[in-house]
């Protein structure tokens, strides 16, 4: 594996002269994750990228910055409220967060809308796919969407004219509505003023134009063009002096007091159907709207400038990413591929006959997730299979898990399902899916009030002979089939008896909520997951400190939690290379000279979502590598039940090891975290960049398609 260069030598005693908690030594959360939607949105303006799949990552940048401020900047706004004191470890106060977010927000609004104008219009156009503008519709156009107006759009329009028996409506959260100017007087005689329209939720936010009426090969028309046009028959007798689109995105973070509820899934419940109605914080609006009116929005919905987004197109950017389904031009997306099936998995065959001989590892979406499924079907008819335990934390609709799950308990076995209901954005699937398993005589629990059960486990007993197996499933993923071919993700199943004797202790402690004894092999939150990760890497600061080999490798989502870093800070002054592949938030800064100019970070960003979390360590030339469900967050380590598994069989951990290697030589999806927080590319590193193009993502799906 690359090296790190070696750095400035570092003192005996230069710990003592540090003082790892000043806040010289750490990014900011918030603004880390906001970095991570520029590393997509530019995604968008990689001309090496497919065209539609660029269009994909154009809606992803804005899709992700919906949900940062629904919960990131809507936390930030309380603590503000509250007058929270308390100032996070990078130094800065919540008050000046939101201002520091509040700039680089609009930067990347305003570079969205410039993707979207200058580069994905005139591209998309040259290929035939038109977004065809009101002044240009002919009369054929204008005819079929005059009908399509009054047939599907009028019916279901109730535009509100305000005034004080008709007092300004309550936006619903993230909906594209109008706010409409009128003259003239109204059916009452009374002189209009304002109005407000909301657009159907149900009709597409993108109308393809029928072929009879295309000019092109794949016309499009945006709905918003649509009312604009005829908003004016809303308004019978009333002359529309201007129709301006907005958007208002409210905090969605739902606020379940686990001290004072009695029942979880009623208290979810009670919260869900306030989640469309939380506190605004942002208004998006039309970059033609009068200031008079977008004075009027702000008033109304008590925001300051602050959260203001004009912007220069539809504000529900996102909803464009309905044409990628809509367009069939396999030139202009990303090559389809097929999942391969581990060589221990048989065909036809018995997957626990498998799984006795030997481990099985599995690295989504390059290996199917088929056998994860069949592992639970042929469990769920298996008649040596006595019960089977579950963790679901998101699963998707249709699940053909749940469908497993279901036959198993119908097929009278003893299945149990901890059904985590506080995942976010999906707590109403979690109960519709809880409902549908308890009719089937499944035995459902919410997991742990107060700590989310993010762990990925499954667990099968079974009869062989006078004994008892154990057969797991272990992963750094949720059960859900559609994300297993966008995530990456490692799976484990085996029949390892220590393993399997851990994975009974935590369902055993999520169930009864009894004490366990220490676990065998694996790691767990809230318990040994932070303080077992902090003894490695320690471990491999003396190693360091002896003059041994030293190395830590981690690849996360996040890596947030303090004592970690300080941690590798301390590994890093003692000699440790350390690499870090985060995909999103990193508040760890690399490069300090005597610090942590051993320390490199970089994410990787490219057609799969990084899902993985491994940690590997040197270990004096015995390498040990654990995946886990967990982050190095705060959250992770413990407030949440999570799973931290070893990698034992020397070929997995071998096939690991080099999949880090190719995430560390990559040199074209990849993005170098600099100590003052920019993330930038090898090649603008290197002014002498004449390496070959190295791209993980596609060596992996190379290689797969070789088995």
């Amino acid at each position: 594996m690359n090296e790190i260069s070696e750095g400035s030598d570092v003192a005996d005693n230069a710990e003592v002269a540090v003082d790892l908690e000043s806040s010289d030594y750490y990014l900011n959360r918030e603004l880390s994750l906001l970095e991570f939607n520029w590393r997509v949105l530019e995604q968008a303006k990689n001309e090496n990228t497919p065209l539609l799949e660029r269009l994909n990552f154009l809606c992803i940048s804005s899709t992700n910055l919906d949900e940062f401020f629904e919960v990131r900047v809507a936390g930030l706004i309380q603590k503000v409220e509250l007058g929270v004191a308390q100032r996070a470890y990078d130094g800065l106060s919540s008050k000046e967060t939101l201002e520091a977010i509040c700039l680089r927000a609009h930067e990347l609004v305003e570079a969205q809308y410039v993707v979207l104008n200058t580069m994905m219009f005139p591209l998309l156009e040259a290929e035939g796919i038109r977004f065809i503008r009101r002044e240009d519709w002919n009369e054929a156009q204008q005819v079929w969407l005059r009908k399509y107006f009054e047939e599907e759009l009028l019916p279901m329009l109730s535009p509100l004219g305000l005034d004080s028996a008709h007092p300004f409506p309550r936006i619903l959260n993230k909906s594209l509505n109008f706010i409409v100017s009128l003259t003239g007087k109204d059916a009452f005689g009374r002189k209009s003023g304002l109005a407000v329209v909301r657009a159907p939720r149900s009709l597409p936010r993108v109308i393809q134009l029928p072929r009879e009426v295309q000019s092109g090969e794949d016309d499009f028309v945006f709905l918003t063009s649509v009312i604009h046009a005829f908003v004016g028959d809303l308004f019978y007798g009333m002359k529309v002096k201007g129709c301006y689109q907005f958007r208002v995105t409210r905090n969605s973070d739902l606020l379940v007091d686990s001290e004072e509820i009695s029942d979880l899934l009623h208290a979810v419940e009670g919260e869900l159907a306030q989640r469309h109605y939380g506190d605004e914080v942002r208004l998006e609006v039309a970059h033609h709207c009068p200031e008079e009116m977008i004075e009027f929005l702000l008033d109304r919905f008590g925001m300051t400038e602050q959260a203001l987004f004009q912007v220069n197109g539809p504000v529900n950017l996102n909803r464009i990413q309905a044409v990628y389904k809509l367009v069939s031009r396999p030139d202009l997306k990303f090559p389809p591929f097929s999942p391969t099936t581990p060589s221990a998995i048989e065909s036809g065959k018995s997957l626990f006959d498998a799984i006795r001989k030997q481990d099985v590892l599995l690295h989504h979406p390059y290996d199917s997730f088929g056998s994860v499924i069949d592992f639970l079907r042929q469990a769920s008819i298996d008649p040596k299979v006595l019960a089977i335990k579950q963790t679901l934390y998101r699963t998707g609709p249709d699940s053909p898990v749940v469908d497993a799950l279901v036959a198993a308990a119908n097929n009278g076995k003893e299945v149990t399902v901890v059904i985590e209901l506080r995942a976010r954005f999906d707590e109403r699937a979690n109960i519709a899916l809880a409902t549908k398993l308890q009719e089937a005589a499944v035995h459902v629990v919410y997991g742990v009030v107060g700590y989310k059960t993010h762990a990925k486990m499954v667990l099968v007993v079974r009869r062989e002979g006078k004994k008892l197996s154990h057969y797991v499933h272990l992963g750094t993923g949720n059960y859900h089939r559609a994300t297993a071919r966008m995530y990456t993700d490692y799976g484990l199943l085996t029949c390892d008896r220590s393993i399997g004797e851990d994975v009974r202790w935590v369902f055993f402690q999520l169930t009864s909520l009894g004490k366990m004894p220490k676990l065998e092999k694996l790691l767990q939150s809230p318990f040994t997951l932070h303080s077992g990760l902090l003894e490695k890497i320690e471990r491999e600061t003396a190693h360091a400190q002896a003059g041994k080999t030293a190395k830590v490798i981690f690849k996360v989502n996040s890596v947030v939690e303090p004592k970690t870093i300080q941690a590798l800070y301390r590994a890093s002054m003692a000699g440790v290379n350390v690499h870090l592949i985060v995909r999103g938030m990193c508040c760890l800064k690399p490069g300090i000279p005597g610090v942590s100019d051993r320390i490199e970070v970089r994410s990787i960003v490219g057609r799969f979502l990084e899902h993985t979390r491994v940690f590997y360590f040197e270990n004096d030339g015995k390498p040990e590598v654990y995946c886990s469900s967990a982050d190095l967050m705060e959250r992770n380590l413990f407030k949440r039940v999570e799973v931290c598994f070893p990698i034992e069989n020397k070929k997995h951990k071998d096939r690991i090891i080099r999949d880090l290697d190719l995430y560390l030589t990559d040199n074209s999806q990849a993005w170098l975290l600099q100590t003052d927080g920019v993330y930038e590319q090898p090649v603008a590193l290197n002014a002498n960049f004449d390496l070959e193009p190295r791209s993980a993502q596609m060596r992996l799906l190379e290689l797969s398609a070789q088995l």
